[in-house]
């Protein structure tokens, strides 16, 4: 029951108004009494004055017990709630007038009663009441004096008895009934008042779950948070990061699921590309070993250089299947550092001329700036020209052109591999880095596995740049990435 936010916030606000209506009420009640009690004694201010002045009440500090008893009678037919105390010049209770005759005090603190008789009092002003040990009440002093000597003081608990019942006498009141009924009315309304918006705040709290347990159990499509109209809150905040992790997570699901296929397709070729060269090398092999004895040393070398060729692309392509491997892992490390561009493209230049020569292929470099430092990880950027070059030489025809540059650009190095070979179909362009992808497969080059542009690109993104392809068909293809230059401190 009080599992959702919505029936918290109800209890919570439901205490809080019984709780402030309790202390509101009682704090009227309080304040009512003050009022009367101040209504009382300032009415009653001057009584004792009054009665002082019209009875001597101690002669000599000696009570006058005629006057005294005068006033008495006087006092049980005008006001019996009046309680009289005489007092001597310490405090101390010499005659007493009391309706029910029972007191438990037989002195009086002075000082309450100076400071009233001085006329320093903030109404309501109390003094000790000597029928109970620790209450106070309010009251009516004056000193008494004989030929301007101090003979003691009269002091006048005003209407104890009524106080003592004042609960329900405020219990009683129409007023005060009345202003409690309003008081409640208000609270009632405030708390419906205050249901209502948490009705309206958490109605969109609650669509925000439902469309996060429906995202959650992928029932369908999954709908999208609409932001209100006006102000945007932070529960539309809310609804708006719930629509971008969305729409995140389906788009990482559906990479998943392409990556999925991917790697279901890669399984197959790698599977088709393992078994062909092996099947090959075990087929050269039984032949070799079943006729042994009718084969000459040429045809013998023969299938023996066959099967050392296919051995040879079986063992780059495991090879290759194991760096691919390697550099998608999380454990993969660069060890950057900066170094020699044009160093390092001049030792490339040399380790492939040979074989650029043999196929009568002009292999050259174009350099911008020669002394121009990067910085990254030589020995894989080394094997990045590596695959370029393989892969440009595969595809150039006798007397091409390959062309190994770069150039600066701001503070990165733009270096290009061009090469003036038959060219990429443009519908094939966009799958050219793909594993195990190879352009006309029907007409694919002996040799090569279909891995080499994928190892390309991938250390091409652990170096936080990519790789681009320009490409016509007769007319050759040109590679691109850049690199951060360094500066020398």
């Amino acid at each position: 029951m009080f599992h959702t936010l919505f029936s918290k916030l109800a209890i919570t606000l439901i205490v809080l108004m019984l709780l402030i209506g309790v202390l509101w009420i009682q704090g009227m009640r309080h304040s009512a009494q003050l009022h009367q009690q101040e209504i009382t004694q300032k009415l009653n201010y001057d009584l004792a004055m009054h009665i002082v002045a019209a009875e001597p009440l101690l002669k000599n500090k000696k009570i006058n017990k005629a006057s005294l008893d005068n006033l008495f009678k006087m006092l049980m037919v005008i006001n019996p709630r009046v309680e009289l105390y005489l007092l001597d010049t310490e405090g101390k209770i010499l005659s007493y007038y009391a309706p029910d005759k029972k007191i438990i005090k037989s002195y009086i603190n002075l000082k309450p009663i100076k400071d009233f008789v001085s006329g320093n009092t903030t109404y309501p002003f109390t003094g000790d009441d000597p029928k109970h040990e620790n209450k106070q009440n309010i009251f009516s002093a004056s000193a008494i004096k004989q030929n301007g000597k101090l003979q003691g003081y009269l002091y006048a608990i005003l209407a104890s008895e009524r106080y003592e019942n004042l609960a329900e006498m405020l219990d009683s009141s129409f007023i005060l009934r009345n202003s409690a009924y309003g008081i409640i009315s208000s609270l009632v309304l405030l708390m419906l008042f205050g249901l209502g918006v948490f009705t309206l705040l958490t109605r969109r709290i609650k669509i925000l779950a439902s469309l996060l347990q429906q995202f959650s159990k992928k029932q369908g499509q999954t709908s999208r948070y609409v932001p209100s109209s006006g102000s945007r809150d932070e529960i539309d905040q809310l609804g708006i990061h719930f629509n971008d992790m969305a729409d995140r997570i389906e788009q990482q699901l559906r990479e998943l699921t392409q990556n999925d296929q991917k790697r279901r397709e890669l399984v197959a070729n790698v599977s088709h590309d393992l078994r062909t060269p092996l099947a090959t090398m075990q087929g050269y092999l039984e032949t070799l070993k079943l006729k042994q004895n009718s084969l000459n040393n040429t045809e013998r070398n023969e299938y023996l250089d066959i099967a050392i060729v296919h051995s040879q692309r079986l063992g780059q392509l495991v090879n290759e299947l194991f760096e691919l491997a390697k550099l998608d892992s999380i454990d993969t490390v660069l060890y950057s550092e900066p170094f020699s561009l044009t160093e390092l493209m001049q030792d490339i230049t040399q380790q492939f001329s040979l074989r650029a020569k043999e196929k009568n292929i002009t292999l050259h470099t174009d350099f911008k700036n020669r002394s121009a430092w990067v910085h990254g990880d030589i020995a894989m950027i080394h094997r990045v020209l590596e695959n370029l070059l393989e892969n440009a030489l595969r595809h150039t025809p006798e007397n091409g052109t390959i062309t190994l540059s770069f150039s600066p650009n701001g503070n990165q190095a733009v270096i290009k591999v061009a090469d003036t070979g038959a060219g990429i179909p443009a519908s094939e362009l966009p799958h050219v880095f793909d594993r195990l992808y190879q352009v006309e497969k029907s007409r694919s080059i002996q040799g090569n596995s279909g891995l080499g542009l994928a190892i390309v690109k991938r250390i091409i993104e652990l170096h936080g740049s990519s790789i681009k392809i320009e490409s016509k068909q007769h007319k050759g293809t040109t590679f691109s990435f850049e690199m951060s230059l360094h500066s020398p401190a």
